[in-house]
């Protein structure tokens, strides 16, 4: 195979693993390296010399041909999430400047281009835009190829894996991880569309990618989960995996979900190990090349996560302002993460996200994480989502908004007050239909904060 303007992401089209027929399957469609490979050089060949392009990323072939064929033209690709409203797009549009491509994965091209360099941008993700409009997130060939070759032997991915996930593909977990991961390992991909528990369980893989959305409703489909058993490893990211779904899944698969952690801007950094020890609630310990430290006041457990490695991103495309704000004056970048380091084996916990998750009440410092995960221990509450509203008195109240059946408000404040210390305990209990999550199962609180969604209508 004739691959003259790789990148060393892409091992797998190198010819390493041979021209496996069934290399790639998205949502029912499949297609081998050679196959790919000749999809991605036509979108090479449309897109040489421009500077970015964008497409739809749905999860399809097509998308995993754009996003291949930006890496052998050394055009960074800006994947737009489907259900990107029209202010949206064309913030992000005009923000990149990229230009909107078709994609016919049937196209054929035997397009050769000079290699890209390993630090030239690769992809550009934009950020959700909680706090502003999104911004793009720059990633260069080299901190995705360092972050999965550390993955791999964190996970011992190999080409012997059948990976499986059905997770979108406009986001670090789904294209970086999913779909870049699978073809640097030579792993087979089977991206399931819908990431059902039914197609989770048809896929038979052997390493299966989700969010805890997902594997919360594979726990609660026994059947399902029990297909999953012939599985060596089950991956949680993007939110905290709770301690109760942890729990129904070892029970019912007989494995111990790894969690991970990371952000656009840095890719993975933390996680658990394949064979390693796994607790609930944890998120392991730096890959190889990560180094982190917690930045705390004086006498406090928890504080922002810092870290340093090379997976970290070349900048904010445009914004150096806002590239220096997101480093300390010693370099290293903030990730606005609360966590947690055992003194011991240097394992992480994430609490949260230091601007809504830290809540100051009462002189106390809390983790609004760790009271999610003793009420969801709660067996009437399947969902939890805690924050720290203003108060008079105690700085910030802790308040609960939980989707619950057959418990009251006292109980639950009882109930949390009996596992955590009482001054964590919440003084509010608000009953709700759905925590509103975004695409990848992460709770919107400042919704909630802000009134701008309806808790009864879910």
């Amino acid at each position: 195979m004739n691959t003259e303007g790789d990148v060393t992401v892409l091992t797998a089209l190198d010819g390493v693993y041979g021209d496996r027929k069934d290399a790639i399957s998205v949502a029912g469609r499949t297609a081998s390296y050679e196959e790919l490979l000749g999809a991605a050089r036509a979108v090479a060949a449309d897109v040489a010399g421009a500077k970015s392009f964008a497409m739809t990323a749905t999860a399809s072939l097509e998308t995993v041909a754009a996003a291949v064929g930006g890496l052998l033209a050394g055009v960074p690709f800006v994947p737009l999430p489907p259900d990107a409203g029209p202010a949206e797009r064309e913030h992000v549009l005009r923000d990149s400047g990229a230009e909107v491509v078709e994609v016919d994965f049937a196209r054929r091209s035997g397009w050769t281009g000079p290699a890209a360099a390993p630090e030239d941008p690769a992809l550009v993700l934009y950020t959700s835009g909680t706090t502003g409009a999104p911004k793009g997130v720059v990633l260069t060939g080299a901190a995705l190829a360092a972050d999965l070759d550390a993955l791999a032997g964190a996970w011992q991915w190999s080409a012997e894996d059948t990976l499986v996930h059905g997770l979108p593909l406009f986001h670090v977990h789904g294209l970086v991880l999913g779909v870049l991961g699978a073809l640097r390992t030579g792993s087979r991909l089977v991206h399931t569309g819908r990431p059902t528990p039914g197609a989770y369980a048809e896929a038979g893989g052997s390493l299966y990618f989700g969010v805890p959305t997902v594997w919360s409703r594979i726990a609660a489909d026994p059947e399902a989960a029990g297909a999953l058993s012939a599985a060596r490893l089950l991956v949680s990211g993007s939110a905290a995996l709770p301690a109760p779904v942890f729990r129904d899944l070892e029970r019912l698969t007989g494995l111990r979900p790894v969690e991970r952690y990371g952000m656009t801007e840095t890719l993975i950094t933390v996680s658990g190990r394949a064979g390693g020890e796994v607790r609930p609630g944890t998120v392991g310990t730096p890959l190889p090349g990560i180094r982190t430290r917690i930045a705390a006041e004086p006498g406090a457990e928890i504080g922002e996560l810092q870290l340093t490695g090379p997976t970290l991103f070349a900048g904010y495309l445009g914004r150096p302002e806002a590239t220096a704000a997101a480093y300390t004056e010693d370099g290293w970048f903030r990730t606005g993460d609360i966590a947690a380091v055992d003194e011991v084996d240097g394992v992480h916990r994430i609490v949260g996200r230091a601007s809504i998750d830290m809540i100051k009440t009462g002189g106390y410092r809390v983790g609004a994480g760790e009271i999610e995960n003793a009420l969801l221990d709660h067996p009437g509450v399947s969902e939890a989502a805690v924050v720290g509203v203003p108060d008079a008195d105690l700085g910030q109240r802790i308040v609960a908004f939980v989707v619950a059946a057959g418990v009251t408000g006292a109980e639950l404040t009882d109930f949390v007050a009996a596992h955590l210390s009482v001054h964590k305990r919440p003084r509010e209990v608000r009953f709700v239909a759905a925590i509103p999550r975004n695409a990848m199962g992460k709770p919107q609180k400042k919704l909630l904060l802000t009134g701008e969604y309806d808790p009864q209508a879910g």
